[in-house]
């Protein structure tokens, strides 16, 4: 008999003995043999996570053109070709091709260095295998990817769990399943036993989990796509409809803008050319030339060039990998970030906060005692690795060996121990002070009793009246987001024979410890740069909200009043749900489906959200974020699903990130600044011009060139450094605030070309035949010269005075001015239908300029303020 999927799911879902679910899995207490291991292998295939697959360069290359702007620009080049304009044509394939091959090789690097990531988790684990059907059962390392159903694995403390697991055997298991549930207590695990399995999922391991302490042996049901991981994904709002994000609802919505403005263009120049003028189809290249002249063709080649060059810098300083573009640009309109708790805010260990003796107080010997407790169980129960619990008591202890009572308990050597178990909440060590073994059974024992509060209280000898008072402190010190235990000791004689549970009465109460989940080393000063950069973080967590509450406020924040799941579900209208996400700072015992609904709540509440997370249990929620993160510890699932991962452990690179955003979305902005009122100023002065000359005021050559020149020079603000001030807050390209810009400078840029316009009538008005030669050389240098001023002054202000003007703007700028006043002085000039200007025009040409200058400092300076 095969073996089929079924059978995993019938031994997953709980029936049946151990031997039943083995005869299932055709396999059996020995291991499979090594021949049909390998014929499971070939039929099931690897144990991978079945991760999205790299898309083929073409085919990511051919995605890049559903870019609407990218759309537009090959329209308006076959259009340019259809009117045998080769050079515009060939001019706008040149740039369409740059975009998009720096747009495909910048996420293909980011497939690459996020694939890359695979390698830091486990890649092999133990299992019990046959050479032959004959030979003895041998334990050895085997790659993760190569387990099958029907495995036998072996579990030890600080494993990963490789695939679904079905225990068969465990002793103390205890695992951290945070990943899937988010819940930062170990769970405790247990093999069901011969009366078939219970109804809960104790007896089963996910792929995905780690063992915290304890060992234990497991068959595999469950390998590759069929995992609960695999299932998480392919069940989880990743398959729906991704919502649209900042970059899209900006960038494109300026784009799409833009394109109604410039197909509106061309018929209006065309009718106002034919009615005024009486110009037909001749008119056609010159209005196609003056469409190209408002477009901002660069637009494509800058974006992506900023955000390529940005999320370049990121993988190579910072360890930051921007799988997606966009993304970058998302980042840094980030104003919200939601943040998982477990695993990302905090490590996966316990440190201990206080030890307090019964009547609260500070008392450092209830951590002793707890130590002493901590050490001799570890021994004398022969445990491999103690649990994270025990580690932090014994780490604790020897960090506070300096205090007054140290010494006080180190003579003391382990007896007996009677360590925890399932449904077994305390442990026991016995211990005593050495001497001579002659008189041994006269000597006293002691008992050193830690555990749960509730379990050690009923232990002891109290009264109902102190019992009560010392579980309400108990209760306290949770609430106060502390996972606590009770400490308690008790004298008893010494005798040979083994110690049982009964000896476990009548204990004398000690004191609690309080432990407190370790936050991670860069946690604080990571939030508190995002806090300074305007960006408010939430917490939104599977855990209590007292511990939730402590967290928040170890890491410097307010933490308000904690919300829960159970106040989210009862909350039916969305914008109260709006109001209530936007005004609380921690959201406890959230399942999956709270986190994806507090996130879509603040989003839908108009702001750009970011959402930290590195389970399965967060994939709802990365999913639903404008920018999903992942730290580089994650599950394959999160990392896969995240649109950034964070390749190192320092949490401060997130804010670096942030920054890294906001700096490329600030030189495109500048971008769009200052090409846009460069370009409406020049057109509304063309259309103007053209109606009043009897030739056109610039022909479709000359138009060509100079913006083939102001495009040359507008590469040098992907490269540019921003005011410091501009990473300071969230940065979004707002298409009202940038039309409202756009249509004041550009006015003001229409005035001084007009004021242009009748320098040229008063300075070449003598020149004869020569006239429209000279004024279309004094109108090509005269747009040259402003356009080099807009990039200047619009993109640097107060810097250009302080003379600390960015290296590649002064650069682009300088030549952008030389070609303009020696391309007409050149032998190039009579090609493109230019003539010498006299010597009268340059210097009321520096009279316009001046003013001109002065008109965009003011405004400049309204705008800023």
């Amino acid at each position: 008999m095969a073996w089929a999927p079924e059978a995993s799911r019938t031994a997953a879902g709980g029936g049946g003995t151990n031997l039943e679910v083995l005869r299932a899995l055709e396999s059996g207490p020995r291991g499979l043999v090594e021949s049909e291991a390998e014929e499971r292998l070939l039929r099931h295939g690897e144990n991978v996570f079945p991760g999205r697959r790299p898309e083929p360069l073409p085919l990511r290359f051919a995605h890049s053109l559903r870019d609407p702007f990218t759309a537009v620009l090959v329209c308006l080049g076959l259009v340019s070709a259809v009117l045998s304009s080769w050079a515009t044509a060939c001019v706008i394939v040149v740039l369409v091709a740059v975009s998009c091959v720096l747009r495909t090789m910048g996420e293909h690097r980011a497939d690459r260095s996020a694939a890359g990531l695979r390698e830091l988790v486990a890649t092999t684990a133990t299992v019990r295998r046959r050479a032959a059907e004959t030979s003895p059962p041998a334990a050895r390392e085997v790659p993760v990817d190569q387990l099958v159903p029907g495995d036998l694995v072996l579990l030890s403390p600080g494993d990963l769990v490789p695939a679904d697991l079905r225990l068969l055997r465990t002793t103390g298991l205890t695992v951290h399943e945070a990943a899937l549930t988010g819940e930062s207590t170990p769970v405790d695990k247990s093999a069901p036993g011969n009366t078939g399995a219970p109804d809960d999922r104790r007896h089963l391991c996910f792929q995905g989990s780690s063992v915290v302490s304890g060992s234990a042996s497991g068959v595999v049901v469950a390998t590759g796509r069929d995992t609960l991981l695999s299932g998480a994904l392919a069940g989880s709002s990743l398959r729906t409809h991704t919502p649209r994000g900042p970059f899209d609802r900006s960038v494109n919505g300026i784009a799409w803008t833009l394109i109604r403005f410039m197909l509106l263009t061309a018929p209006l120049v065309l009718i106002a050319s034919a009615l005024l003028r009486g110009r037909g189809l001749e008119t056609l290249p010159f209005a196609v030339a003056v469409a190209v002249g408002l477009t901002p063709e660069m637009l494509p080649v800058i974006v992506t060039s900023a955000l390529a060059r940005g999320a370049a810098l990121l993988a190579r300083d910072s360890e930051v990998i921007v799988r997606r573009l966009p993304a970058l640009h998302d980042l840094g309109a980030v104003d919200v970030l939601c943040v998982d708790k477990t695993g990302t805010l905090t490590q996966d260990r316990p440190v201990v906060e206080c030890s307090v003796d019964a009547d609260g107080e500070p008392d450092p010997a209830v951590l002793r005692w707890a130590a002493v407790n901590a050490l001799w169980t570890l021994h004398l129960a022969e445990v491999p690795v103690p649990d994270a619990l025990d580690e932090a008591l014994l780490d604790a202890d020897e960090e506070a060996g300096a205090a007054a009572c140290a010494g006080a308990f180190d003579d003391y050597d382990g007896v007996a121990s009677l360590p925890c178990g399932p449904g077994r909440r305390i442990s026991t060590a016995v211990v005593r002070l050495p001497g001579d073994s002659r008189f041994a059974l006269a000597n006293t024992h002691t008992l050193v009793v830690k555990g749960a509060p509730e379990d050690v209280l009923d232990r002891c000898a109290l009264d109902d009246t102190e019992r009560e008072q010392l579980a309400g402190r108990a209760a306290a010190l949770a609430a106060d987001g502390l996972r606590v235990l009770a400490v308690a000791v008790a004298e008893r004689p010494a005798h040979s024979g083994p110690y049982t549970h009964a000896v476990e009465r009548g204990l004398a109460f000690t004191g609690f410890v309080g432990l407190r989940d370790a936050l991670a080393p860069t946690a604080a000063e990571a939030i508190a740069e995002l806090a300074r950069g305007g960006v408010a973080v939430k917490l939104l967590t599977g855990d209590h909200p007292g511990t939730a509450a402590r967290v928040c406020r170890e890491l410097g924040g307010d933490p308000g009043v904690p919300v829960t799941a159970d106040r989210i579900d009862a909350l039916t209208d969305e914008e109260e749900l709006k109001q209530l996400a936007a005004r609380t700072t921690v959201f406890a015992r959230c399942t999956p489906e709270h986190k994806a609904r507090v996130v879509q709540a603040l989003r839908s509440g108009g702001h750009t959200v970011g959402f930290l997370g590195d389970g399965v249990n967060d994939l709802a929620a990365l999913h639903a974020a404008d920018v999903g993160i992942c730290p580089r510890d994650g599950v394959d699932v999160a990392r896969e699903a995240a649109d950034v991962v964070l390749a190192s452990k320092d949490l401060t690179a997130l804010d670096r990130a942030i920054v890294a955003g906001r700096r490329s979305t600030s030189n495109i902005a500048a971008y769009l600044r200052i090409t846009l009122s460069s370009n409406v100023g020049n057109v509304v002065a063309m259309l103007v011009a053209g109606l009043m000359l009897p030739f056109l005021p610039m022909l479709p050559a000359q138009v060509l060139v100079q913006n083939l020149c102001f495009d040359a020079a507008q590469l040098a603000l992907a490269f540019d450094r921003p005011d410091p001030g501009a990473h300071n807050r969230p940065v979004v390209l707002r298409p009202r605030a940038l039309l409202r810009f756009v249509t004041g400078f550009g006015l003001l840029n229409a005035a001084a070309d007009l004021a242009t316009f009748g320098v040229l009538l008063l300075a070449v008005h003598s020149l004869g035949e020569d006239g429209q030669e000279a004024f279309h050389a004094g109108w090509f240098t005269e747009n040259l010269l402003t356009q080099a001023m807009v990039m200047l002054l619009l993109r640097s202000g107060r810097q250009l005075a302080e003379g600390d003007t960015p290296g590649p703007i002064r650069w682009a700028t300088a030549g952008l001015a030389v070609v303009g006043l020696l391309l007409p002085l050149s032998p190039v000039g009579p090609l493109l239908g230019m003539a010498v200007l006299p010597a009268m025009y340059y210097a009321l040409l520096a009279v316009v300029l001046a003013l001109y200058a002065v008109g965009l400092a003011a405004a400049r300076a309204r705008f800023d303020r």
